[in-house]
């Protein structure tokens, strides 16, 4: 492994006999020469680094010391995974979103460019600034969860078994099919960003209301994060690893990434794995309200999620559930399931930089993207469509934009667009959502449109597929999902080749 030296000083970056001036900008990612930011390796004993806003690296000690970074001498192509024990291909899938539980219905809806977004009737809204989002009506379990399961739970964890149902239906994973096989070596990974927040917020109220003695036994086990994946195994038998990851917004995500890890690393045949969320009540809404971060285009809602776009003032809250069936090719073909596509690969990553805003230098999100590529054994040319996190927001879009356009320096055939125009933000199931709608993307040849792209903001030069669907066969796809706290996480799909 050779190496070189490199100076940081108050002026710029030094990199060997070069050097990058700081412009408030810069990071040492825009060196095209390093690899990810793993590989850096600080030479200089007893001082004390931090990254700094800027992206610029800073530290306690002298104003210039010595940086080593280990870099290949030789780049090698990328290789995928041949081993059919490794490979993990998609098998199933299943949703509950605000197109309802089909997922057909619910992608032909996004090719018409349709809004999900309408006034909140759920609970008397008309006191708080915000009073929209993609609120699921007229959703039913039927077939699914038993009436007094049903009213009793959470909506979170309703959404959570339906979709984990219908997932494991269009797998072939009947209940009959189940019972023949080693349930041990199947496992779920089912994340939400807020829990059971209904059942928390009851639980709360008849606390402060008419004391301890009135809180339900319901309270703790519904309210708590992991309870998604777990009520899905009791009902369905599943004895392999199961536990929820709760990253935010970038939940579901997270979740595919250690689902595969798991298959990867031999421990399971089949994983079950996705996100979940149902926070349209008034502690949700009110909570995202305090924290600024909603649209409040309260007379226009089908227009308040604008990704990229000039006027756009903040996400729009939605809800549902995504969840997919992944398995180890080895194991879908020898009991002959329907492939649907394949999973490559992934990564997560963190800003380590703010509770809520993003890195300005995108340092965070595009070393997570060079990750998921390097995991997926993709070059970063193969890549011609990226399902885009998106929310809306004034500084995550572009963010997020220029991190894009770091990792891919020629973008003039990508395509790129933000399901959340249509049905909102969903908080921890997005990156299910979003997933499957990108699945689905690689399946038909179609892509969804961004709605609302009126006045795009200048540095967005990617093509967003601005307001009509479009025709485009897709290479290779990558699903983007970015948390509060700074969690990033990037999942690779393509199509299913043998």
């Amino acid at each position: 492994m050779a190496s070189f030296v490199s100076t940081a000083s108050a002026l710029g970056v030094v990199f060997g006999n070069k050097q990058v001036k700081s412009n408030g900008a810069a990071s040492l990612a825009q060196y095209s020469g390093l690899r990810p930011a793993e590989n850096f390796q600080f030479a200089s004993a007893g001082i004390t680094t931090t990254i700094k806003q800027s992206g610029l690296i800073c530290s306690s000690g002298p104003k210039c010391r010595t940086i080593r970074v280990m870099a290949s001498p030789t780049a090698s192509a990328p290789k995928r995974e041949k081993d059919p024990k490794k490979r993990i291909v998609i098998t199933g899938m299943g949703l509950v979103s605000v197109f309802g539980s089909d997922i057909d219905k619910f992608y032909n809806k996004l090719l018409e460019g349709e809004s999900g977004i309408s006034p909140i009737d759920r609970f008397d809204a008309s006191s708080f600034s915000v009073r929209f989002g993609g609120q699921i009506r007229d959703f039913s379990s039927k077939g699914y969860i038993d009436g007094k399961n049903d009213r009793r739970l959470d909506d979170c964890w309703r959404y959570c078994l339906v979709a984990g149902r219908r997932a494991l239906e269009e797998a072939s994973l009947s209940p009959q099919v189940l019972e023949n096989m080693d349930r041990t070596r199947i496992g779920v990974v089912v994340g939400s960003g807020m829990g059971g927040l209904t059942s928390f917020t009851t639980g709360v109220e008849a606390l402060i209301q008419k004391g301890y003695k009135k809180i339900t036994p319901f309270f703790i086990p519904y309210s708590i994060t992991n309870m998604g994946s777990a009520l899905l195994a009791i009902d369905t038998g599943l004895m392999g690893p199961n536990y929820s990851i709760s990253t935010a917004c970038a939940t579901a995500n997270y979740c595919f990434y250690a689902a595969a890890n798991h298959i990867r690393r031999g421990e399971t045949d089949i994983m079950v794995a996705g996100g979940t969320e149902a926070a349209i009540i008034p502690t949700g809404v009110g909570g995202f309200i305090a924290c600024r971060a909603l649209s409040q285009r309260n007379e226009y809602p089908k227009r308040a999620s604008r990704p990229w776009d000039k006027d756009r003032d903040g996400f729009v809250m939605g809800e549902g559930c995504g969840i997919l069936v992944m398995e180890s090719l080895e194991h879908a073909m020898k009991r002959g399931a329907n492939i649907i596509a394949e999973y490559l690969g992934g990564a997560v990553t963190c800003d380590a930089h703010h509770m809520t805003d993003p890195r300005s230098d995108g340092l965070g999100v595009s070393s997570c993207i060079a990750k998921s590529l390097e995991d997926a054994g993709v070059s970063p040319e193969e890549v011609n469509y990226v399902n885009a996190h998106a929310t809306s927001t004034l500084a995550g879009d572009l963010a997020e934009v220029n991190a894009i356009k770091k990792v891919f320096k020629d973008t003039s055939e990508m395509k790129m667009n933000g399901t959340k125009s249509m049905i909102g933000h969903g908080l921890g199931a997005a990156g299910g959502l979003e997933a499957i709608t990108t699945i689905k993307a690689i399946t038909t040849g179609w892509l969804h449109p961004t709605l609302n792209q009126d006045n795009l903001e200048p540095e967005v030069t990617i093509d967003t597929v601005p307001n009509v669907k479009k025709q485009h066969h897709v290479n290779v796809a990558i699903s983007n999902s970015f948390g509060f706290g700074g969690h990033n996480s990037v999942v690779v799909f393509a199509p299913f080749s043998p």
